[in-house]
């Protein structure tokens, strides 16, 4: 045990161990107290590798001094100085640091072993009442990558570490750093706020510049979850470091044609980084700090700096700590002068005479205040520990860093208007964030606020931005943003990079929820080109009150009227002459059929149904193949008179016997009712929506199968085909009985009315169609009762000398005499 103890002394004091004698001479590095405060600062920075060829520490006061460090030193100094001159905090009770310059990530470790010892010695921990620690707590440190070196080893004995600067998302999950706090917003609110700055600007097309480390990795992943599924596209990063190759970083950023660089680093690795830029001389760029360098107070008077373009950032509100500027007039000189004269333990000194008190106000005052937050929470949780009130403490309570934690993790009190809290993970609840702006006369000037929760507020103002592009907003876009109407097409692997095409008809895009892709309208829906809606189609179809649907309707009535009146003027002639020639009770059934085939006309008009749709085409097929019917055997029968009947005696024999005219009818009408039957049975018409014809409209009509009715179609045309070749051969027959040329002239009209349907029916596909269709059956209707029936009704009322016997025969004589001659 005593050599282990031994081994650990030696590695404690492995860096010229000081005489271990009480002085009595101040050290701004030390302050003896009742309790002590470990402060972890980098006061000094290694830049790049730190040669190590032995094992030895390093001497922090031979590095680079950073001026924002010092004074975030100083600002612990003044407030455990605030501190044990209060009578409201910790009463009675005095409180002393032990700080350490930690200017290196890996050879500092003589200073945190000095923290975490006690008298020298570093115990395992035992038991709940022996101390483990000189210190209660400590403050630091600066960096992510610091702390994630340091932290476990306080970890171990749960001692409070509160850092002020450590912004990195792996410190919040308390299974891995259960005594870690911190008082600066972690990396991820920081991008919140870069985040909103690129939303407002509606810039697209940004890169973003890390420091190689974890800070910066850890900014750069949040950054990319953070614009993940967003309009934002990265199209450029880097991580940097003391041998990033500046030139070649610029020509990329110059290909790339970025105009946006978000640059999260700490304040020297963008120093060397704006340098380089003004050495390269990079111009009409926008550069977004991160609140580690937004407010550095020599490069915004950096010559040259107005070039590289305009420079915003993310920062800490500036706070006025009340009494510190006192603070550092009246012990800077004197520290000092101090610190030189004392043997002090390593990195313990700064080695900073030329350091006045005004360098040290005047420095950038980034993380001041989480460091004075810091330093006053822990001393509100050793009030709380020691349980003061009235003016005293209770000194005999032996105070373990472990009972700090738990008064540390229930922090509640008000720090200069801000109310300090923490949340679960020990991450602050308080504070905000300002933007920034380096004007003209080398000053970070506010621009606006980002709040926290839980009043979250963004506000930036515009117009108090200098912009490097002639006063206007730059833009920063891979690719212009698309007309409206227009959808993206992604060229390469970045969404923002794209060309547009236009929606065709019938689709529209939605820029909102997806602007890649046209949507297609429903059915019932329309569109032009380069739409972004859908209008719902105009339904049409003929209704009862249309004006053609009028006139044929009417047109279809008066043939009923005109057709039985026909009949009736044929019944009270029946037996003359004129109206046997006509066909006799012939007359009665093709008449009748007629009639019959007009009523299909009145279901071609209002909204289709089955029913209508049915008797759309039903009676005029069925009952116009028994017309035809009666037309082919009325022409047959004027031609076997006159023609065949002396070639043929018996066939006009059997003829009239088996009444043939009736059974060629009846097979036609049994054949075409059963063609129907089965056309009907497959595909029966129905209601159909024409939405292909015309884009912006609903076509209501109905659905025919041509293939089910072609039988039926074929039938009419072979009866068609019949008739006219027996009417033709009648051409030369006696004046009134040549039925067969007024038939001739019917299927001419007949068939020129369909042909003209037919033409109109593959030009035009409007609800008209289904007016020209019922006016072509009207038509057909006509021909026959016009052409054939009329003039016989005309001879019958007007000629009535023409209907008689006597006038048949002596037209059968001279047609006799004129064959034989």
């Amino acid at each position: 045990m005593k050599a282990e103890q031994a081994v650990a002394h030696l590695h404690l004091l492995g860096c010229l161990l000081p005489l271990l004698i009480d002085v009595v001479t101040a050290s701004e590095f030390k302050l003896d107290g009742d309790y002590l405060m470990g402060g972890l600062f980098d006061i000094h920075h290694v830049s790049g590798a730190y040669p190590h060829y032995k094992p030895e520490t390093i001497t922090c006061s031979s590095e680079r001094l950073i001026l924002s460090s010092y004074r975030r030193f100083q600002v612990m100094r003044f407030s455990i100085d605030e501190i044990n001159n209060s009578t409201n905090l910790l009463p009675n009770v005095t409180l002393g640091y032990e700080i350490f310059d930690h200017c290196s990530d890996i050879q500092n470790f003589p200073g945190i072993f000095n923290l975490i010892s006690e008298n020298n010695f570093i115990y395992p921990w035992e038991e709940l009442s022996k101390n483990v620690s000189k210190v209660i707590a400590v403050v630091g440190t600066y960096t992510s990558t610091e702390t994630l070196s340091v932290a476990p080893l306080f970890m171990t004995d749960l001692i409070p570490m509160v850092s002020y600067g450590a912004a990195s998302s792996v410190f919040s999950r308390k299974k891995n750093f259960p005594s870690f706090l911190r008082t600066v917003h972690p990396n991820k609110d920081v991008i919140e706020v870069l985040y909103n700055i690129l939303q407002n600007f509606n810039w697209r097309w940004v890169s973003f510049l890390y420091s190689e480390g974890d800070y910066g990795k850890d900014g750069l992943d949040l950054f990319m979850k953070k614009i993940k599924d967003t309009e934002i596209c990265l199209a450029y990063t880097k991580g940097l470091n003391e041998n990033t190759d500046y030139p070649l970083l610029f020509r990329q950023l110059e290909a790339q044609r970025v105009n946006i660089i978000i640059v999260f680093a700490p304040e020297w690795t963008a120093e060397a980084l704006i340098k380089g830029a003004i050495k390269q001389n990079v111009t009409n760029k926008v550069w977004i700090a991160g609140d580690a360098w937004s407010l550095h107070k020599e490069l915004p008077k950096e010559n040259g700096i107005r070039n590289i373009g305009t420079v915003l950032g993310v920062a800490e509100p500036k706070m006025n700590i009340p009494g510190f500027n006192d603070f550092i007039y009246s012990s800077t000189g004197q520290s000092q002068h101090d610190d030189k004269d004392e043997q002090t333990f390593c990195n313990q000194i700064c080695e900073c005479p030329n350091v006045t008190a005004a360098d040290v106000i005047n420095a950038d005052p980034s993380f001041n205040f989480p460091v004075y937050s810091a330093v006053y929470a822990v001393a509100h949780a050793l009030h709380n520990v020691l349980q003061c009130g009235s003016g005293r403490c209770n000194t005999a309570i032996s105070v373990q860093p472990y009972m700090v934690l738990t008064a540390l993790r229930k922090s509640s009190f008000v720090l200069i208007n801000e109310s300090v809290q923490f949340d679960e993970n020990g991450d602050p609840m308080f504070g905000s964030y300002s933007i920034v702006f380096w004007n003209q006369s080398g000053e970070a000037e506010e621009v606006g606020f980002h709040r926290f929760p839980p009043f979250v507020q963004f506000f930036i103002n515009s117009t108090k931005i200098q912009w490097h592009s002639d006063g206007k907003e730059p833009a920063s876009f891979c690719s212009k943003e698309c007309p409206e109407g227009y959808s993206k097409a992604q060229e390469g692997i970045h969404k923002c990079c794209f060309h547009c095409k236009i929606c065709p008809d019938g689709t529209y895009i939605n820029t909102t929820e997806d602007p890649y892709n046209c949507i297609s309208c429903k059915e019932t829906e329309w569109s032009d080109p380069g739409s972004t809606l859908c209008n719902l189609r105009l339904v049409e179809y003929i209704p009862f009150t249309d004006s053609g649907a009028i006139v044929i309707m009417f047109g279809a009535s008066t043939f009923v009227g005109l057709t039985v009146a026909m009949s009736a003027l044929f019944a009270f002639n029946y037996n003359t002459p004129v109206v046997r020639s006509a066909g006799g009770p012939m007359c009665f059934l093709i008449l009748g059929c007629l009639t019959l085939c007009s009523l299909s006309v009145f279901f071609y008009f209002d909204k289709p149904t089955i029913a209508s749709c049915v008797l759309r085409f039903l009676p005029f097929l069925l009952f116009f193949t028994v017309c035809l019917a009666g037309f082919v055997v009325r022409s047959f029968q004027i031609v076997c008179i006159f023609k065949i009947a002396s070639k043929f005696p018996n066939l006009l024999s059997w003829w009239m016997k088996y009444h043939g005219q009736w059974l060629v009818i009846s097979g036609a009408f049994v054949t075409q009712a059963v063609l129907l039957i089965i056309g009907y049975s497959v595909a029966p018409p129905k209601p159909y929506s024409d939405m292909f014809s015309y884009t912006e409209l609903i076509i209501l009509g109905c659905d025919l199968n041509l293939k089910a009715i072609s039988g039926s179609v074929s039938l009419l045309a072979s009866l068609c085909s019949l008739c006219f070749i027996f009417s033709y051969m009648g051409k030369d027959l006696p004046k009134n009985y040549n039925e067969a040329k007024a038939i001739t002239f019917c299927l001419l009209l007949l068939i020129l009315t369909w042909i003209v349907l037919t033409t109109t029916t593959m030009l035009y596909h409007g609800k008209h169609i289904h007016t020209f269709t019922a006016l072509a059956v009207l038509s057909s209707l006509y021909s026959f009762l016009l052409w054939y029936f009329f003039p016989k009704c005309y001879i019958i009322i007007f000629q009535p000398q023409k209907n008689t016997q006597q006038h048949f025969q002596g037209l059968i004589q001279n047609y006799t005499k004129t064959v034989s001659q």
